[in-house]
């Protein structure tokens, strides 16, 4: 390795003492906390999860305290983070914990990576945060100083990147203080060199960062995927039923699986007006011929990794559940909502009708 790997470690702790970032889950060595955050925070900023990380520690103390709820009750106390499948696997994981491990938190590298949804990185920031195994942590934010540091043009996601770059994390890595080396890289990162105007000119690794030194700071780190993302157009069907609503629940592999919606068909575009909703129906839901249109909304939309999702929602007057018993809930709409957990797009139009 051809830089100074001493001095690196050196000037990054003392940055990190001078530049304290207090979060509630720092610090801690219960495994369990540990890995409640770690998992709020993927795909999520730290303000967006700290209310979320709060109560679910407040809901559900323990592992043991996950693995016996409800999936209905995680998904609910989930519902506005998106990717639910971190709170699927979470769940799962928790009953595996209860189940193989006897309610103790896994204290191995192996038996943590061994939990469901639980990935290298993951395992390495509770191994490390937890038990302060040796293990280096390597999220967008280390990819990000690492590259910057390095010089390296390596695209971060390919196999090949992947690799390098967890070799390089790994020699770095402070091996007597991995937990507090593993915070710095990770603090430095999300606040100092950042995605978007880093602070190079007060940053105290100007000396041995390449990407300063070459003037590339705006290019590193490289991707070589571009993300395209698709649209999606549903229209969903509201029935009120004496201060009750049908809701179903979506069991497929699809967006929003194991979340609550409103009966739906999905489109090609949304309908404007009672009349092409009139058209839309009468194609897809013939059976449910005569029906009246009660009102149609205005347009809802939310963005997802992979899509960008519109939706209308059509009140009509016709009772649903002789058509399609098999699949819908009678539940309460009332003035805190619906009870269940629903995708954000829809939690927004009800709470626009309350």
């Amino acid at each position: 390795m051809n830089k100074p790997v001493e001095e690196y470690a050196s000037l990054l702790q003392l940055w990190a003492a001078a530049h304290p970032r207090p979060m509630p889950w720092k610090g801690i060595r219960d495994p369990y906390k540990i890995w409640l955050s770690e998992v709020i925070l993927q795909q999520t900023r730290v303000e967006q999860g700290l209310p979320y990380y709060e109560r679910f520690v407040a809901a559900f103390p323990t592992v043991m305290d996950l693995a016996r709820a409800p999936q209905d009750a995680v998904y609910k106390l989930w519902e506005g983070l998106g990717y639910y499948s971190r709170a699927r696997n979470m769940h799962a994981a928790a009953q595996t914990v209860a189940t193989v491990f006897h309610g103790q938190f896994p204290d191995t590298y192996q038996g943590i990576r061994s939990l469901k949804g639980v990935g290298d990185y993951t395992a390495a920031a509770i191994a490390s945060f937890a038990y302060d195994l040796p293990y280096a942590v390597l999220d967008g934010n280390v990819y990000r100083v690492l590259a910057r540091w390095m010089g390296l043009d390596t695209p971060i996601d390919s196999t090949e990147g992947k690799q390098v770059f967890s070799a390089l994390a790994q020699d770095v890595l402070d091996k007597a203080f991995p937990a507090r080396h593993n915070q710095a890289m990770m603090d430095f990162g999300a606040t100092w060199c950042t995605p978007k105007l880093p602070k190079c000119e007060d940053c105290p690794f100007q000396d041995i960062c390449t990407a300063y030194q070459t003037k590339r700071v705006d290019v590193l780190p490289v991707k070589s995927k571009k993300l395209i993302k698709k649209e999606r157009f549903f229209v969903y069907l509201v029935f009120k039923k004496n201060g009750n609503t049908f809701l179903q629940k979506r069991e497929a592999k699809d967006i929003w699986q194991n979340l609550w919606t409103f009966p739906s068909l999905e489109t090609t575009h949304l309908p404007t007006d009672v009349a092409s909703a009139h058209a839309l129906l009468a194609e897809d839901y013939p059976m449910l011929q005569p029906v009246d249109i009660l009102s149609i909304s205005k347009p809802y939309k939310q963005t997802l990794t992979h899509r960008f999702i519109h939706a209308v929602f059509v009140e009509i007057s016709r009772d649903l559940e002789q058509f399609l018993p098999n699949t819908l809930r009678l539940v309460p709409w009332t003035s805190a909502g619906v009870g269940l957990p629903v995708p954000r797009i829809m939690e927004a139009f009800i709470q626009d009708s309350l």
